[in-house]
């Protein structure tokens, strides 16, 4: 047990310093290691993970309050939006999505095309860019809650998914990342604490590994303040591109994972 603890500390840092630059907490890619090397059951993975976001979101957030990066309403509407989402999320992922193997198909399907759309855009010439137009309030708010219930399923609460949507859009990382942390650790909250409750009323792991969760985000709290920290000085082109990267990685793996 008291490996676990400290792998998953380990863990939670070094993704966070990677992850948090680009707006993505790190659960969504500190899920595989839950899955594959920690052995934490299914359900029970989902609200581990979002339990990570809830400790490690701070860290981050902090930072980027610190140096005015939360300014603007961006980060209000995505809240709005994926808030009532992951709330149906996870209730769909306890009684419909118990098992691993759609598991991994769906985090498959999610992130393989999202990473290779970011990345095409992102290679693009200049010309063929988006201008960086903000959605719509309407859109937007459409866009979060059905991020919101994918997020909920998949244990990351939602930010993580609208992060890489609006950096392919073209809005500007320093927006996009401090937002998109925001509603992961807003709705990562809401999240947890649904699983919490419906794991007083089904059987199965449905509560969140506690002690791991935890020290995983004790780790990404670490992690994440020195990644937003170091997010300002790293090129805005960069910065997509290991967005585009880490979510074709990941969505690759488990779609090998899910066919062989």
């Amino acid at each position: 047990m008291e490996w676990t603890l400290w792998a998953g500390l380990v863990a939670g840092l070094l993704i966070a310093v990677v992850t948090v630059p680009v707006g993505v907490s790190g659960a969504v890619f500190l899920l595989p290691v839950h899955l594959s090397v920690l052995g934490v059951p299914s359900p029970a993975i989902t609200p581990t993970n979002l339990l990570f976001n809830v400790v490690a979101g701070p860290g981050a957030l902090w930072r980027y309050r610190r140096d005015g990066a939360l300014r603007g309403d961006l980060a209000r509407r995505l809240v709005a939006g994926t808030l009532p989402g992951v709330v149906m999320g996870a209730a769909i992922r306890v009684f419909a999505l118990p098992g691993p193997g759609v598991f991994r198909l769906l985090i498959a399907a999610l992130l393989l095309p999202l990473g290779l759309w970011l990345g095409m855009r992102t290679l693009a010439p200049a010309r063929h860019r988006p201008a960086g137009a903000e959605p719509s309030p309407s859109a937007l708010t459409a866009l979060a809650v059905a991020v919101g219930v994918v997020g909920g399923v998949y244990g990351i609460g939602g930010g993580s998914l609208l992060g890489p949507i609006l950096a392919a859009r073209g809005l500007p990382m320093t927006r996009v990342a401090p937002a998109a942390l925001a509603a992961t650790f807003a709705t990562s909250i809401a999240g947890a604490a649904t699983y919490a409750l419906l794991s007083l009323t089904t059987s199965g792991e449905v509560a969140p590994d506690w002690g791991l969760g935890l020290a995983c985000g004790l780790g990404g709290l670490i992690g994440g303040y020195l990644g937003a920290r170091l997010q300002p000085r790293l090129p805005e082109t960069a910065l997509r591109l290991l967005l585009a990267t880490l979510a074709t990685a990941i969505g690759a793996l488990y779609a090998f994972q899910a066919l062989v």
